[in-house]
């Protein structure tokens, strides 16, 4: 057998060999641009080069407390979220309890209470 032709068992694993067509003498095709360089809009913006960081240098520091500080805003609204899905529990808990008709729903501080 030949390379070419494949085995009945080998044909969902054949490898088909593409070639380039040669449109061009010397065999290099040449691949348009898109789009055409005659057709090229004016860029809007004149350059990203001011918006580049430049050679100012980094200031790790005000970086590092940025990012504490961000860090501890995020760490206060997961806390805030926290208080308040437990403050609706207990809420629905107690309407619950008053909407089935029970009485006294409400929990007793006994440490509150003078006697």
């Amino acid at each position: 057998m030949t390379a070419n032709r494949p085995n009945a068992n080998d044909d969902d694993h054949r490898v088909v060999p593409f070639r380039p067509r040669s449109d061009r003498p010397g065999g290099r095709r040449r691949w348009p641009q898109w789009p055409p360089q005659s057709q090229q809009p004016n860029s809007p913006v004149k350059g990203l080069a001011k918006y580049e960081g430049g050679e100012r240098e980094d200031d790790y520091r005000h970086r590092m407390m940025v990012n504490l500080a961000g860090l501890v805003v995020t760490v206060l609204l997961a806390l805030a979220g926290i208080w308040l899905t437990i403050q609706i529990a207990d809420l629905r808990k107690t309407q619950d309890c008053m909407l089935s008709g029970r009485r006294n729903c409400a929990p007793i501080d006994l440490k509150s209470s003078d006697r």
